[in-house]
């Protein structure tokens, strides 16, 4: 089991940055399939995007090419660098770990969930 502890996110304008982070604690990580997830306000908790132990990603269509993913398996870490950020983007972000080596993109592969950061774009 992988504990999760994630971080930075916060109130930016549209167009803005933010970067978030995820320490994870646990002999797993290196292995881990790692994912970013999150949950609007009413609206069910979806995919964003994961990256497993040797660096392949997956990203939803909605953050492909503002979104990157990144994970330092010395330091058990994972970021999400989140650039020219809409008002859609605003929710709450969990980062996730799942057993690997696969990738996969639905919240019942991902056995540990941190307890989220919310992401608010204003508009």
């Amino acid at each position: 089991q992988v504990q999760l502890v994630e971080s930075g996110g916060g109130l930016v304008q549209a167009g803005g940055s933010l970067r978030l982070s995820c320490a994870a604690s646990g002999r797993t990580f290196s292995s881990a399939v790692m994912g970013w997830f999150r949950q609007a306000p009413g609206k069910e908790r979806e995919f964003v995007v994961a990256i497993n132990w040797r660096g392949d990603t997956s990203y939803a269509d909605s953050v492909k090419g503002r979104f990157t993913i990144s994970r330092d398996n010395a330091k058990s870490t994972v970021n999400l660098q989140m650039n020219s950020l809409k008002p859609e983007d605003t929710a709450v972000y969990y980062c996730a770990a799942g057993m690997g080596p696969l990738i996969a993109t639905i919240t019942s592969a991902f056995s540990s969930w941190g307890q989220g950061t919310q992401v608010t774009v204003s508009s």
